[in-house]
């Protein structure tokens, strides 16, 4: 996410359902469009605390099949209780399958990174994800961190979870050497414990290859974000809605299939018109995306 976080039958009747679940398997399995793509719940964190049931449902309508939650004041389940939230969410077709967390007060916090986790467990998540750590000045700093991903990540590992972090542009960006904070990060991070979340326009933004990246490091990464965008004259990035920007979705998620991803989320935090409009545009352009 961008900066401003700084400051969610009878006997032929099953062999149906089976000859299309064959089938949709195989079109993952060799091109065609993604069929249970996500949403990033920070896209409608201007509507979303207001209703998060409401608004929850209207996304499921829009054909969203997973939620990746963030803790906002009510928290990554926006008041539910776990279970109801899980039960809710069947109810609409949708899993919630990760949540960004508030991974510094929890890394500072050993009961309440527990507390963290049993919520996730219980509304039937897989996955806690970092959403932001922001720059660091030196290397010093960058081991610091993925030292605390990888004590992080085993705990959470050892509570039923996936530990994850979700990248910005600035890991991407060269330090004085010329080295990628985000190639540290992956070579000095536990695969057992630490997996990864691509955010595939701050990659772009950086002015990285995501095909290249995901060539090269796919396997340690099972989600990633899909939002689009344009850089002005000045160089700002302004995100855009899906298939109006810049980012190449057909060739980089082509790849990204290739190298095992597993969930797929747009997100959007800048709108042309409303969030829920732009929600709506977002899910029809990934209906008929093919690659």
């Amino acid at each position: 996410m961008q900066t401003n976080r700084r400051d969610f039958l009878k006997q032929a009747g099953l062999f149906s359902a089976g000859t299309l679940a064959l089938s949709s398997s195989l079109t993952d399995a060799f091109g065609g469009t993604i069929r249970n793509f996500g949403l990033q719940l920070y896209s409608v964190r201007d509507v979303l605390p207001k209703d998060p049931k409401g608004i929850m449902t209207q996304l499921a309508k829009m054909g969203y099949k997973q939620f990746e939650s963030y803790q906002g004041e009510q928290g990554f389940l926006w008041g539910m209780e776990p279970a109801a939230m899980k039960s809710f969410l069947n109810g609409l077709g949708v899993k919630m399958v990760s949540t960004h967390f508030d991974f510094g007060g929890a890394a500072k916090d050993a009961d309440k990174l527990q507390q963290y986790i049993d919520m996730a467990n219980g509304a039937g998540l897989s996955y806690m994800l970092c959403p932001y750590i922001g720059p660091q000045k030196t290397w010093d700093d960058w081991k610091r961190v993925a030292d605390s991903f990888n004590r992080v990540g085993e705990a959470v590992r050892n509570g039923g979870l996936k530990f994850g972090y979700h990248n910005h542009d600035y890991s991407f960006r060269p330090m004085p050497d010329g080295r990628l904070p985000q190639d540290y990060l992956l070579a000095n991070t536990d695969p057992i414990n630490v997996m990864f979340e691509l955010d595939l326009c701050w990659i772009e933004a950086a002015g990285q290859s995501a095909v290249d990246h995901l060539k090269q490091h796919g396997k340690r990464y099972e989600l990633c974000h899909i939002k689009d965008y344009k850089k002005e004259a000045d160089g700002k990035v302004v995100q855009q809605n899906l298939g109006k920007g810049v980012v190449n979705y057909k060739a980089i998620l082509k790849q990204a299939k290739k190298s095992g991803m597993k969930h797929f989320l747009v997100e959007q935090e800048e709108y042309p018109q409303s969030p829920m409009a732009s929600m709506q545009i977002d899910a029809d352009y990934m209906k008929v995306l093919k690659i």
